[in-house]
């Protein structure tokens, strides 16, 4: 079964997008992409030319790209603040649409897709692709598994100093806003749960080349009293974490960590007398599917599968509304110096 799709938005993040589909032979069969929508015909015309989409249908307006190719489905790759007009279109025409993160330039322009995507009967996700990653799978699976007892508290450590120059070193909440929802996703789905509150200190520590908001510090409390700590930083030079974060996951009997890279590790408490008590190696399993560790890869098969039997994919808006609504509960709790209730926002059982 191949479904037709119109990529709308071809920047450089499209790239990404078509190399994913045309590196694994089902996507490359699953999806063909029939359409190319851009401000910039001439941009969609490169991108056209560089990945060989031919035959293709190239076009500046998405209105007349959809009456008149009639896809089946829409990659939405535009910029955070066309997001909620380009994906209202989209379902209105009945096509399946999956976005680029952010959900939404707000957290009521989320809400406002989770309501349009059902009322079309149509699905909206997201690619929130870094929680398809192998270290984050084995660390879902021992949570799932009880390998460490009950989960009770899962920190994250990032520090990072990219020199990105553009529009990054200008943006308000940068690190909030640009990189921490990947951590918060994965975090969120390591634990099983919803973020029910959080506290966040953000700042921009001395030396930094952001205009606002290279550092943050947050501490959310999860359903099933699990606790999530997030120190990050996008100005920290020297040794640096991973791009994933420098992992600690707790439990009632054991903790696991994970460097963000090739190094997990998993251990249980021991049984020597005395005030510490030793701790015993345990094997942490390797992901159940293999086929969900590769990234955006993975996000586009989830998606092909949804639209294939009907299932609600993985990231899907109505559950990843969760993960970005962290991200603004995060902003407005170092905004106002208090604590933010994340259930009042209407996503805790969305």
């Amino acid at each position: 079964m191949t479904f037709s799709v119109v990529l709308c938005g071809c920047g450089a993040m499209a790239k990404g997008w078509l190399r994913a589909l045309q590196s694994d032979l089902e996507l490359a069969s699953g999806f063909k992409i029939i359409g190319l929508v851009d401000l910039d015909r001439v941009a969609a015309e490169r991108l056209a030319a560089e990945f060989g989409l031919s035959p293709v249908v190239i076009g500046a307006d998405l209105r007349s790209m959809l009456e008149e190719a009639q896809p089946d489905a829409v990659f939405d790759i535009v910029i955070p603040q066309a997001r909620q007009a380009v994906v209202e279109t989209c379902l209105s025409f009945g096509c399946h649409v999956l976005s680029e993160k952010p959900m939404g330039a707000s957290l009521q322009d989320a809400q406002s897709l989770v309501r349009a995507a059902a009322q079309a009967g149509r699905i909206h996700a997201v690619v929130q692709n870094r929680r398809f990653n192998s270290g984050v799978r084995r660390m879902r699976r021992m949570v799932e598994e009880g390998l460490l007892g009950d989960l009770t508290a899962i920190h994250c450590d990032f520090f990072i100093a990219p020199h990105f120059g553009g529009f990054r070193e200008q943006m308000d909440h940068v690190l909030l806003l640009d990189m921490a929802v990947h951590t918060f996703d994965a975090a969120r789905f390591v634990a099983g749960s919803s973020p029910q509150s959080v506290y966040c200190l953000e700042t921009n520590p001395k030396g930094s080349w952001y205009a606002h908001g290279a550092s943050a510090n947050a501490i959310f409390h999860f359903s099933d009293d699990v606790i999530f700590t997030y120190r990050g930083s996008w100005c920290a030079e020297g040794e640096r974490t991973s791009w994933e974060s420098l992992w600690r996951v707790v439990g009632t009997k054991g903790m696991a960590t994970w460097d963000g890279e090739e190094d997990i590790k998993a251990s249980i408490a021991g049984e020597e007398p005395g005030l510490l008590r030793g701790s015993l190696p345990i094997d942490v399993p390797q992901p159940r599917h293999q086929r969900e560790t590769h990234g955006h890869a993975s996000v586009l098969s989830d998606f092909l599968t949804a639209l294939k039997t009907g299932r609600s994919p993985e990231t899907v808006g109505s559950d990843n509304i969760k993960s970005l609504a962290m991200v603004f509960g995060a902003i407005e709790s170092a905004k106002t110096g208090r604590a933010v209730d994340l259930t009042s926002q209407g996503t805790s059982h969305a």
